[in-house]
């Protein structure tokens, strides 16, 4: 116990120091959001390269996800009520309340959190954030806000798109192997807009999430090609568990409200 407590209390003030970091990343991010100078059509060129390069990736990651979650949710309905009427429904409220968003984000995460990492800290290590400095440049204001609205925004729209075909790909499923015909899988009746805003507000929240932390473990890059690889890796690793965390918090705060 004694050997291993060093190391807990070690992650622990980690985590501790790494929150502060980010929460005065975000603040900063919020200030030069509405009072920045950024480059023209920054903001527009990483939404093209975070949606056009995630966007193959999501829909093949999520239809696989879709299917599983749709076959395994027949499997144990047939064991305990051989009745398929309320699938489609029951799997369209999970999915629009937690598995989309969360499930969604979690492999968003590795392609645009360690993306963002890289070429942050790249960036760092080959002195450019340190030369835009020098110009009069905020690297927070050039370099972390168009990447964060881009997150946030192509995020959103991504994690929507996945939902959908998770969903389709769950129908199929139903109906090859449950003989569930689609008009009845397609069942609106559980969703309601409590439902859809506990969704949204995942699905914005960990848009930003991902680019927060890539951007703060980017921007704390140092030690040259090795420093950059140990960045991508703390970005993915800490977007997941932001993630996670988050999921809990939004999960936990929309229960109290009824949502």
């Amino acid at each position: 116990m004694s050997r291993d407590s060093p190391s807990l209390i070690t992650s622990l003030r980690r985590v501790v120091v790494d929150g502060r970091a980010i929460g005065r990343l975000l603040a900063r991010t919020l200030y030069f959001l509405f009072r920045g100078k950024r480059e023209r059509g920054a903001i527009t060129k990483q939404m093209y390269a975070i949606g056009n390069g995630s966007l193959p990736f999501m829909v093949v990651t999520m239809g696989f996800i879709g299917a599983i979650i749709s076959f395994q949710t027949g499997l144990q309905s047939m064991k305990l009520v051989p009745d398929f009427s309320q699938v489609g429904a029951t799997y369209l409220k999970m999915l629009v309340r937690d598995l989309a968003p969360s499930i969604g984000a979690l492999p968003l995460a590795t392609r645009v959190g360690a993306g963002i990492a890289a070429e942050l800290g790249s960036m760092v290590v080959t002195d450019q954030v340190d030369a835009l400095r020098m110009c009069g440049a905020d690297p927070v204001d050039y370099l972390v806000v168009p990447r964060f609205v881009a997150s946030v925004v192509m995020g959103t729209a991504i994690l929507i798109i996945g939902g959908f075909v998770a969903y389709g790909s769950g129908m199929v499923v139903a109906y090859l192997s449950f003989d569930v015909n689609p008009n009845t899988f397609v069942n609106l009746m559980y969703v309601n807009a409590g439902d859809l805003a506990l969704g949204l507000t995942k699905t914005i929240t960990y848009g930003g999430t991902i680019a927060l932390i890539s951007a703060q473990r980017g921007l704390a890059t140092f030690g040259g090609s090795e420093g950059v690889g140990a960045a991508t890796t703390e970005a993915v690793v800490g977007s997941c568990f932001g993630i996670i965390l988050l999921n809990l918090i939004i999960s936990s705060a929309g229960f109290a409200l009824g949502l």
